[in-house]
């Protein structure tokens, strides 16, 4: 399978087994891509993970953990590749402002140059990188609900439960009026109400299956 195909646009989904998509390297568009963090039980098998992205066309990577940082490690074994930690915790309370300015603003320095791409993860890639990789679409110009269902599509496991903080932010940096405000809000909670995710389920078997 293509590195850059999205994996839920070529092959029958699995719901029973959300570990399958843990490191799966999945493109809700071209240039932006959502995952899972490093394997760094070994060099060899983070060397392998990376030479992946990088095949992939991965240039950039946007850390969300704030559990942790592979700078040194990415450095080490793929120093053409810029490494941004953005990291956040996941609890579940929220997402700030500035953390999806400080991720937003990464990625969009290196989207710039159209030949460059960015990953961003989180440690299952489940809830902070697919949410913030839904604030780098709507910096793109992708409609909410659009950038939703393009995330999910090519990754089923994500959960994006910092949508709604996602959209707040954006919704304050462009000034949007109160129209605008209102419709993005209803057509996100539409989103979510006809395209539920069991999110607690998803991250228990990622975890009994590490």
């Amino acid at each position: 399978m293509d590195a850059m195909t999205p994996r839920a646009l070529t092959s029958p989904i699995n719901p029973l087994h959300p570990a399958d998509w843990w490191r799966v390297l999945c493109f809700p568009v071209d240039n932006v891509a959502v995952c899972g963090d490093l394997d760094t039980s070994s060099d060899e098998r983070a060397a392998g993970q990376l030479a992946e992205w990088t095949s992939a066309g991965i240039t950039d990577i946007v850390d969300a953990r704030g559990e942790w940082s592979d700078q040194s490690l990415v450095a080490r074994l793929a120093p053409d590749v810029a490494y941004h930690w953005v990291g956040t915790d996941d609890l579940g309370r929220g997402q700030s402002d500035e953390w999806f300015d400080a991720g937003v603003d990464a990625a969009m320095g290196a989207l710039t140059d159209p030949a460059r791409k960015v990953v961003v993860h989180c440690h299952m890639g489940v809830n902070r990188g697919p949410s913030m990789a839904f604030a780098i679409m709507l910096r793109l110009g992708h409609d909410p609900a659009e950038a939703l269902q393009r995330i999910r599509g090519a990754r089923p496991i994500a959960g994006i439960i910092y949508a709604h903080d996602a959209l707040r932010w954006w919704h304050r940096r462009i000034d949007a009026d109160t129209a605008r405000r209102s419709n993005d809000r209803q057509a996100v909670d539409e989103w979510f109400a006809t395209n539920p995710s069991n999110v607690e389920w998803i991250i228990s078997n990622i975890r009994r299956a590490s």
